[in-house]
């Protein structure tokens, strides 16, 4: 080879000066990577050397001076200039040496018989940890032809002077003449009758490093970057790859509407509609998940860091191939926590709500554009409202305080760009253009989880900054949160914690599952039509309707102990009263009408009861599919109300027939301590149960025989009663004696602010707070230890 050309299996990452970040990565995967089974499609560079000789063959340099005319502040001749530059590069010439090595190259690529081929761009500045480059460049797919390869190779070294690329360099005050072009010439995958997609080896919205996110569409990948279609999405957690569980912990299957292809007949891509059948297809199996998490974490444990990977199948041999890996941007250079928290004081209308990029808020104007060429009509901090972005976009995305579209799903374009400049975004839509005008105020919010709210109007947000000794945790109490929303937790497990005091099922139950676990198990039972169809549209898919409350609840489950791992998170069986279980689809069959439910059927009563013991079954099932199959051993179990001694060895039991059995596999199992009848008989509870945790609401309740909920008697419901704090002192003490620990998960520590102290004051061994209220809580537990230890 000349030296105008490199193999990929002669190049390394020692190469990249030249050949540029992108193929350097690519010649590193197939030299270092392919014995382990990771396929690359072969390929080769055309050099840095050859891109400075076209430069200086063509005496081209004057380019470099064409720059001086970029308008630095404003950046408003910056297409004209780039243009002009781009326009001088196309006059060049290959050298009839330059085109003949590349000729070469690509026939023996070939083996005689011209094969499609992707031309991608390579600079010598891109795909770096503090500057990733991504999509500043041009690409070219299905070139085939000795003459389309050389074009596409011209057409690269010109895309050096892209707009975005121009702007980029600027900003981060990189030399323009100090950057060179490479070209990858790849033997193209036949994704188009296949499926592509992104890997990011880590959580891409929190920086979590134990999960990674997986997405893919039909066809092209294009469709993915370009943020047209909505993908299908799979987490899987890596400690539980790495020991050959049940890795992938939650699965969304995307709209995508659109697959895009290669059209032979006018040599350009195009997007098809994606047949209704299709859409509700996942394009990977589960064993293709699983091959491409083992390749992607291979690759981020060879490189030594989080990457993002872009994958392909080939319709045509269902092989999978990795096509590209660049370190991944926003979490690489940042250490510890977030800085700051933020959350809205009111809420108002909501416009749309999409997919929430990020964790923040922004109140301003909406502008909603067609297209780059409306830039002037953006001013800084605007909101931007469109369709979908592209690499073209970046020059306005700048100066956006936040970004609104159609379509698009979490590795999109404008997803991707607004993580790395740090601001909101709402991507996928499908109607933000349409409910949203020109000038409008209004805020972003993708504070509340995973789905991002664009709400009418500018509503005044309360941002917290997290200082160094804000994150300091206590000495000796364990500082835990109170969670029941899956989809937030991934966020809030950066914020300084030690684990969930407290994850309710209810919240997964009704939101997500959607369906009365009795009315699945006796299905055939059910006389309500209208309920019998939804369960056939919730459950279709399934291996059988059981199954589908056991994935949907162990996926919700298994995201948050993914989340915290492998810190303890504390799961609280269902404990909705009958009224509430009631509203359930299918529920009002299988519930019986109670006067006071708040004192009825309720916790550890219905685990064994035959109303509900099989439905209670499925719960234990979804909690030993997280711990045993998917090797999630952080998750603790948790009994509500349960009244007895003989009722909780009855729950036990029942348990252990269910497949969860007390200390096998290192499972613990807590009871709430609730009632009094948990304080006055604590050692007998501590002989089968693991721990307690107080929770002070139902103990409040009960003690001062007050319904929590009266509006009346609200004056004089106080977990500062002298009663319920004794009771409190007395389970404490008694959990001591026992050698259980004693958590506290009520609402007082979050709302009184003497109540941390009263806790620490009793050696409480953890206290969980609500998220909202955590850094205060987290404050007060610090200043109550100094207190009580007087340092």
């Amino acid at each position: 080879m000349s030296a105008f050309i490199k193999k990929f299996s002669d190049i390394s990452l020692k190469d990249i000066n030249t050949v540029g970040g992108k193929n350097a990565s690519l010649g590193e995967m197939v030299s270092g990577l392919q014995r382990s089974g990771i396929r690359v499609p072969e390929g080769f560079a055309v050099t840095t050397a050859a891109f400075r000789a076209f430069m200086e063959e063509n005496t081209l340099q004057d380019c470099y001076a064409l720059l001086q005319e970029l308008d630095r502040q404003t950046y408003a001749n910056l297409h004209q200039v780039g243009m002009a530059i781009r326009q001088r590069m196309l006059q060049g010439v290959l050298s009839a040496a330059m085109a003949a090595d590349i000729g070469n190259a690509y026939e023996e690529l070939c083996n005689g018989e011209p094969q499609p081929m992707a031309v991608r761009s390579s600079a010598t500045a891109e795909d770096l940890p503090a500057a990733s480059f991504a999509g500043q460049h041009d690409s070219f797919l299905h070139i085939t032809g000795k003459e389309q390869v050389l074009d596409a190779v011209r057409r690269c070294f010109a895309s050096l002077f892209t707009d975005r690329a121009i702007k980029y360099r600027e900003e981060r005050e990189i030399n323009h003449a100090e950057v060179a072009i490479s070209v990858g010439i790849q033997r193209m995958i036949n994704a188009d009758e296949g499926s592509s997609g992104v890997v990011f080896s880590l959580e891409p919205d929190s920086g979590c490093r134990e999960v990674m996110l997986i997405t893919g569409c039909w066809g092209l990948g294009e469709n993915i970057v370009q943020g047209t279609v909505q993908p299908d999405e799979y987490y899987v957690f890596k400690p539980g790859l790495l020991q050959g569980k049940e890795a992938v912990i939650r699965r969304k299957t995307g709209e995508k509407e659109t697959t895009m292809r290669y059209d032979p007949g006018s040599g350009n891509l195009r997007r098809d509609v994606t047949a209704p059948a299709r859409r509700k297809m996942r394009v990977l199996t589960e064993p293709e998940v699983v091959q491409l998490a083992h390749w992607s974490l291979a690759i981020e444990t060879h490189y030594r860091q989080p990457m993002d990977i872009e994958w392909a199948k080939d319709g045509i041999t269902g092989e999978l191939f990795i096509l590209q890996a660049r370190p991944e941007t926003v979490f690489a250079q940042r250490q510890g926590p977030a800085t700051t928290t933020q959350r809205l004081l009111k809420k108002g209308p909501v416009l749309v709500q999409g997919e929430a990029v990020g964790s923040g808020i922004a109140a301003e104007t909406a502008r909603l554009l067609a297209s780059p060429l409306e830039a002037s009509a953006l001013l800084p901090g605007d909101i931007i409202v469109t369709t979908n972005t592209s690499p073209d976009w970046d020059p306005l995305l700048q100066k956006a305080g936040g970004i609104v579209t159609n379509t698009g799903g979490r590795t999109s374009h404008a997803a991707i760009v607004a993580r790395e400049m740090g601001v909101p975004a709402i991507v996928g839509t499908t109607n933000a253009t349409e409910r949203i005008h020109n000038g409008q105020p209004v805020t972003i919010s993708c504070s509340e989880g995973k789905t991002g709210f664009v709400y009418e109007g500018m509503l005044p947000v309360e941002t917290e900054t997290i200082t160094a000794e804000a994150q300091q945790m206590p000495g000796n109490t364990k500082v835990m949160l109170i969670l029941s929303d899956p989809d937030r937790a991934f966020r809030l497990a950066g914020l300084p914690n030690d684990g969930v005091g407290l994850l309710r099922l209810e919240f997964m139950i009704t939101h997500t599952v959607k369906i009365h676990p009795m009315a699945l198990v006796n299905y055939d039972e059910l006389a309500n039509k209208d309920a019998k169809a939804e369960i056939d549209r919730l459950t279709a898919g399934y291996a059988s309707r059981e199954e589908y409350f056991i994935e949907t609840l162990a996926s919700g489950i298994a995201t948050v102990a993914a989340a915290f791992y492998p810190k303890d998170v504390i799961v609280r069986m269902s404990d909705f009263k009958t009224n509430e279980y009631a509203m359930l689809i299918g529920g009002a069959a299988f519930e019986p009408h109670e006067e006071n439910p708040m004192l009825g059927f309720r916790g550890a009563s219905r685990y064994y009861h035959p109303l509900y013991k099989e439905g209670f079954g499925l719960e234990c099932k979804a909690v030993k599919k997280v711990r045993n199959n998917m090797g999630l051993t952080n998750v603790k179990v948790m009994v509500p109300f349960c009244r007895t001694v003989p009722e909780g060895r009855e729950v036990l039991k029942v348990m252990k027939e269910y497949g969860l059995e007390r200390n096998q596999n290192g499972l613990e199992v807590y009871v709430m301590a609730e009632l009094p009848s948990n304080v006055l008989c604590a050692a007998g509870f501590a002989e089968i149960f693991d721990g307690f945790s107080i929770g002070s609401n139902d103990l409040t309740q009960l003690v001062l025989g007050i319904d929590r909920d009266s509006a009346i008697l609200s004056g004089a419901y106080s977990e500062e009663d002298p009663a319920c704090q004794l009771m409190v002192d007395q389970l404490i003490s008694a959990a001591a004696a026992a050698g259980v620990p004693a958590g506290f998960c009520g609402q007082a520590p979050s709302d009184i602010p003497g109540y941390a102290e009263f806790l620490v004051s009793r050696n409480i061994s953890s206290i969980s707070f609500s998220p909202d209220t955590l850094l205060q809580g987290l404050s007060r537990v610090r200043a109550a230890e100094k207190q009580v230890t007087g340092q």
